[in-house]
């Protein structure tokens, strides 16, 4: 590539979290931890669900998609957060929009994933004699591919947008992953259709996806309230207790890097929000999920003791 206007490039830089030794071991220790508890974590999940024909039922049925979301995830960022911390930070341009459109996808699909979850929740304890006709098999097989499907299609068009921009000057990311707006940063071609599409895909995955997450749990809380014995009203809430803790933690940081002014900035409180959100998430998911969840315990239980 010759000096100037260059509009094809090979490489993009990512930017390291620390240049101190210490502090590089230090968080290569915790990113492979993370992605070590992720991985054990949500692949435990899938294994218990799927050996466990008591765990058949439309909310596991969820879990299992939203674990194998997590894999993804954290499969698609983590190891080159890795490889930068102990050799070259550098990504290769087609490298960078895989990333991209992969962890795009996820995060979409999730996000769409969430309300689907949260709609299950809504029936089982608002119509709980309606509750098998509304959530059969073949219902919830179409609630996850429309989840899987749309975020793919959302990831597929705003990746796509990226194709045609020209690349000038630095080609250092001010992030440790390649996420479309720090990419739209480096661009030296308009980006406003870019731009236009980001907000868009917001509105409707994050912020509608909210809303509906929101008004199912208004349902939810309100039916909750009506039931008379305490011991009801507990047995209600911790089965959707969970997801209500998962959805806060993924939107407030979601909403906090996607729906804001400064649009593609990517200082230490943004790094951080993105950690969160990206690593941390996907390893806390498992515990969250099974730690109060007795049924999931129990069946832990008989899987590790069948084969004693």
């Amino acid at each position: 590539m010759g000096p100037g206007n260059q509009s094809f490039v090979r490489m993009f830089i990512l930017q390291r979290f620390t240049d101190d030794p210490w502090l590089q071991a230090a968080l290569f220790g915790f990113f492979f931890t993370l992605l070590v508890v992720a991985l054990m974590g949500n692949g435990l999940i899938i294994m218990v669900i799927h050996c466990s024909s008591n765990l058949h039922t439309p909310m596991y049925f969820f879990l299992v998609n939203l674990a194998l979301m997590d894999v993804v995830c954290i499969s698609t960022v983590l190891p080159k957060v890795l490889q930068s911390l102990v050799a070259e930070n550098t990504i290769s341009f087609c490298g960078c929009l895989t990333q991209m459109f992969v962890f795009t996808w996820v995060l979409g699909s999730e996000l769409l994933l969430f309300s689907a979850m949260a709609y299950d929740r809504y029936l089982a304890i608002c119509w709980p004699l309606h509750y098998g006709t509304l959530t059969s098999s073949r219902v919830c097989v179409a609630l996850a591919a429309f989840a899987w499907s749309m975020g793919a299609l959302n990831s597929l068009v705003l990746t796509c947008l990226v194709l045609p921009l020209s690349f000038c000057g630095s080609h250092l990311i001010t992030h440790f992953f390649c996420e479309i707006p720090s990419v739209l940063l480096l661009s030296c071609s308009p980006t406003f259709v870019n731009d236009v599409m980001t907000i868009i895909a917001d509105m409707f995955l994050t912020g509608l996806n909210f809303l509906l997450t929101m008004t199912s749990y208004s349902f939810i809380i309100a039916s909750i309230l009506r039931i008379q014995s305490a011991k009801g009203k507990q047995r209600a809430f911790s089965t959707c207790s969970s997801h209500l803790v998962v959805v806060t933690l993924y939107y407030s940081t979601a909403l906090y890097t996607y729906v804001r002014p400064a649009l593609g900035s990517a200082g230490i409180l943004d790094k951080a929000v993105s950690v969160l959100y990206t690593t941390v998430t996907p390893s806390l998911n498992p515990l969250i999920y099974t730690l109060r969840n007795k049924e999931f315990k129990v069946s832990l239980k008989k899987l590790l003791f069948s084969h004693k």
